[in-house]
Formats: C-alpha cells, structure tokens, sequence
C-alpha cells in the first residue's frame, strides 16, 4: 500500500464521528430559510451586490462582547482595527484576522464574535484590515496592499509572534498575501490558520460538484462568480486568486479546519498535499457532516476547533 497517497485520502484524514444534534438543528435551520440561495448564482450575487450599493453594511465592530479595548487607525488607505485584553493585560502575541464573505460581503457580527474570543480568552492582540471589496477592488490590487499591511504591522509589533487568521475568502486572502510576502524576501508569519478556505477558483472537480448539491450554505455558481468579480483583470490560476497554485516554499505552518459538507473542502486536502511536499507542516482537521466556517457556530464541533485555534495563537 502506498502510504503517501492513504494520508491524502479524505476518507483516512476525517473525522468519521456523527455530527452533533446542535449540529443537525443548525443545518436544519440554514437549509429551511434557503440561506445558500441569498448567493447560490450569478443572478443572486448580483441581486446582493445591488443590494450592498443600496443599503451599504456597517463594518463598525459588534459582538465583540466585554473586557476589549478597540482602537481604529489607517494603514494605506484601509480602515484598520485593533482589539487587545483589557489594559492590565501583557500581549506578546498578535493575529491579523482576515474575514471571508465571497470577496463582495463585509465583515460581519459573526467574525467579530470570534476576534473578541481570540482577543478576550488566548490574551493576544488582534489588527483586523477593513479592505475593499469586489468588484471595486480586485485581487491585483488586494492582496500586495495586505501584504504590505502585514509588514506595517511587523513594524509596530517588533519580535512578537503573529499569527495570520482567515476564514473562506478570508483564508484565501491570507495565503495569497504570504506567498507575495515571501516573494519579496520579507518576514512571514509564524503561522497561518485557514478556515474553510476557498482556494482554488480555476478548478472545480467532479467530487465538489457532488459534494455542493448537499452544501447547506454554498453553491458552485456564485462562489465562482465572486471570485471572477474578484479577480478582475488577472486570470482564475493566478496565485492571488487561486493560492493553492501558488509556491509553498519556506511558508509558515499552517492549522487548517474543514467540513465535510462545504464542497470547498477538498482544496484543504490538496493544500496539504502540496505543503509538505516541500516541507510545510500542516495541521488539517476536516469534520465529518460539518459545513462552511463551522469552528465559528455555537456547537460541539465548533468549541472544539474555536480551542484549538485559541490554543495555537496564544
């Protein structure tokens, strides 16, 4: 038996245990208010992003719950938060976090909520970049303005250890921005986290196409067209939009969380596959019956990986 190919097998990397009942309620729930269809097509995207030009979201931190200083400043251009422990506390450890939404949709209470248990329960300090969104900004123009966010923030840190965490598009962004980063011979992170990262936009295989038609929050056809608004000008296998074409040489580690019913998944275990071929540990947890983002829902299943992130950037 080869073992090399038995360690990339979806099936030998899962976690075969039955999702919770908290679980089953939750995608129960999504899947009777037809959440996926608010961007399952291109006629939908574009319906919301109608939508956001009428009725513009805040991105103004909420949820973030008690106990946080928040500072704002601006770093190139970009609104830029800062959450650190109440002042009593010694921060020796950051985390840029950087949020998902399809490239089109803002931060969200969702993402806060989790800034401020990163913040409030691993004692670390959080930058949060507020970037723009497609199709007004496209990925030529993101992903080298955050990773020269990155390095302002490594000015203000100094030796401090940074973690850089994403969540969908989010976790696609920050691979990107450390690639770049690496390609110009600046310091890197000490480790990224990637949450259901999306990262592959030129490539959809027969097993996603599978995998999507149970997805309780994703569709094919309108993650592809917010990634084509994203990519503007520059081709689907461009490494800014599609990182896992991109060189894993010499990157950081990576902690890396997947569910079985987001059709994303399957990127995950080629990421790890490319990885450490070149030597890159990664950390990969995929969860069986567990959909998009599901670290960041109120169940078993999410506790436990929302710890092992805390864990891993404190």
């Amino acid at each position: 038996m080869n073992v090399q190919k038995e360690s990339y097998n979806p099936l030998f990397l899962m976690d075969k245990s039955k999702p919770s009942w908290q679980t089953r309620v939750i995608i129960w729930l999504v899947r009777v208010l037809q959440v996926k269809q608010k961007k399952a097509s291109v006629s939908a995207v574009k319906k919301r992003l109608r939508k956001i030009k009428d009725q513009p979201v805040s991105y103004k931190p909420k949820g973030l719950g008690s106990g946080i200083v928040i500072g704002l400043k601006t770093i190139n251009g970009w609104p830029v938060y800062y959450t650190t422990p109440d002042s009593n506390t010694n921060v020796d450890s950051y985390v840029v976090f950087i949020h998902g939404g399809g490239y089109i949709d803002e931060i969200v209470r969702g993402h806060w909520k989790i800034i401020g248990e990163m913040t409030r329960k691993a004692k670390v300090g959080c930058i949060v970049p507020i970037y723009p969104l497609a199709p007004g900004a496209t990925a030529d123009q993101v992903v080298p303005a955050m990773g020269e966010l990155i390095g302002e923030v490594f000015k203000e840190i100094g030796i401090y250890k940074l973690s850089i965490v994403g969540n969908s598009a989010g976790a696609a962004m920050a691979l990107a921005s450390t690639q770049w980063l690496r390609a110009q011979g600046a310091r890197l992170p000490n480790q990224l986290v990637l949450i259901s990262a999306g990262l592959d936009a030129s490539t959809i295989t027969q097993e996603q196409r599978e995998i999507a038609k149970n997805d309780p929050l994703l569709d094919i056809e309108g993650a592809l067209y917010g990634a084509k608004l994203y990519a503007g000008a520059l081709d689907l296998t461009h490494p800014f939009v599609s990182p896992l074409r991109g060189d894993f040489h010499q990157l950081p580690s990576m902690l890396v969380f997947a569910g079985t019913l987001d059709f994303l998944y399957p990127n995950s275990i080629e990421l790890k596959r490319k990885a450490e071929a070149v030597g890159v540990k990664v950390d990969l947890h995929i969860k069986n019956g567990q959909p998009h983002n599901y670290p960041a829902l109120p169940t078993p299943e999410g506790k436990e990986a929302l710890q092992l992130i805390l864990n891993a950037i404190s």
